[in-house]
């Protein structure tokens, strides 16, 4: 905690942006369990619930060619202060979906309005590595995980009990008011750092980056490893165990938002503890560890209070991973193409975040226990350990320092 600490207090830019991330990652986890719950009140089925949750990962995979050339090209407090304002809009509106006849509205701005938040995201990810390098930009990346996960703690856990206690509409005004205030501070931000516009055509761009990550191996090696933590957006997994198994025992939007807000204790933990330990040779034993966290999760997924615990431990693990993955391929991108090659990434990630959505409301659908569904998920993890030793005995991965 005191090096997180010590680069906040040194770096004041990095602070402003945490504080910003903070506010607006709050924010957009804020409305989710309003959605979850408002849909479960409609009598949404399994799939409908899916394909909301692979909405919030497909605008990152449809804008990602085009964002990554805007981010190299627009100074980044125009479009952080553009997409903010979007999400104002996508928030308020939200309000006016009250019956299963209005999906289509429903999943045209939670389209938009996850678009507009997975490239503010990508917009501070390739600004972090202007200002920082090796173990700086490592702690700065473990730094926005733990914010991340924080906001997802508050926000979930937070919007679960308004959402109880006062509804859903109450809860879109809440969000849009605290989105506001992310607006306010970015007006205020300064941005002081080299930043050298791109001009060339939008085609040459984009060829000139898909020759760059092409020529680089490495970089797209980096890339497939990162999106194996896009196998951890089981939100519909939680929504739907929280209608099966917990509803008995806890309203659904408490479950849904208990069972998140523990899962992210353990994102908040994990970099504090795992941040000096990992390093390059320790990585697939670290994805080995998140495949068994999850196996752990699937066979405890029935019981509530087990699933509490259950995902303390995956989060405990994912955020290392996320950060570590993140940072290794910042790291081994040039400058001129960090724009880019960042929303190429998340372009990847996204598409396997909304994959994964999609197909646990369809095995779900198909009869596949929600156990087995978990258990599945691990696998993933576990190839993903042995891939990852393939990559570091194939390539010279260089160490962060």
């Amino acid at each position: 905690m005191k090096r997180y600490l010590t680069l906040l207090r040194n770096e004041p830019l990095l602070r402003r942006l945490s504080i910003i991330q903070l506010l607006a990652y709050f924010g957009a986890w804020f409305s989710n369990v309003a959605i979850y719950t408002l849909l479960i009140q409609m009598g949404a089925d399994a799939t409908t619930i899916a394909l909301v949750a692979a909405l919030h990962f497909l605008p990152g995979v449809f804008q990602a060619p085009l964002s990554g050339v805007i981010l190299d090209r627009i100074h980044p407090k125009k479009l952080m202060i553009i997409l903010t304002a979007i999400e104002i809009v996508c928030t308020l509106t939200l309000i006016r979906v009250d019956s299963i006849d209005m999906l289509w509205l429903l999943y045209l701005l939670v389209f938009i309005r996850m678009g507009a938040s997975s490239f503010h995201f990508t917009v501070e990810m390739s600004l972090l590595p202007r200002i920082l390098e090796g173990k700086a930009l490592q702690a700065a990346n473990e730094i926005h995980s733990i914010i991340w996960s924080l906001s997802y703690t508050m926000g979930m856990t937070l919007s679960g009990l308004v959402v109880y206690w006062v509804g859903v509409t109450t809860a879109f005004l809440l969000d849009a008011g605290l989105f506001m205030i992310v607006l306010f501070l970015i007006f205020s931000l300064k941005i002081e750092v080299d930043f050298s516009q791109n001009l060339s055509k939008i085609s040459a761009m984009m060829k000139e980056a898909f020759i760059y990550i092409r020529q680089n191996p490495i970089v797209y090696h980096l890339m497939f490893l990162h999106a194996i933590l896009g196998f951890t957006a089981f939100d519909a997994l939680v929504a739907l165990a929280a209608k099966h198994y917990y509803a008995q025992i806890i309203a659904v939007s408490l479950g849904i938002g208990l069972l998140n807000a523990a899962r992210a204790v353990g994102l908040v933990i994990g970099p504090m503890v795992l941040g000096h330990w990992i390093n390059n040779r320790r990585l697939g034993w670290l994805f080995f560890g998140g495949g068994s966290a999850i196996a752990l999760w699937a066979f405890l997924i029935d019981n509530f209070y087990g699933s509490l615990l259950a995902s303390v431990a995956v989060g405990f693990v994912t955020t290392t991973l996320w950060s570590y993955t993140y940072t290794l391929l910042q790291h081994h991108t040039h400058s001129d193409f960090y724009g880019r090659v960042i929303a190429y990434n998340d372009m990847i990630f996204l598409s396997v975040g909304a994959a994964v959505s999609l197909l646990i409301g369809y095995l779900a659908s198909y009869g596949l226990s929600l156990s087995l569904i978990a258990l599945l998920i691990a696998s993933v993890f576990v190839m993903a350990s042995l891939y990852y030793l393939w990559v570091s005995k194939t390539y010279q991965l260089k160490e962060l320092e």
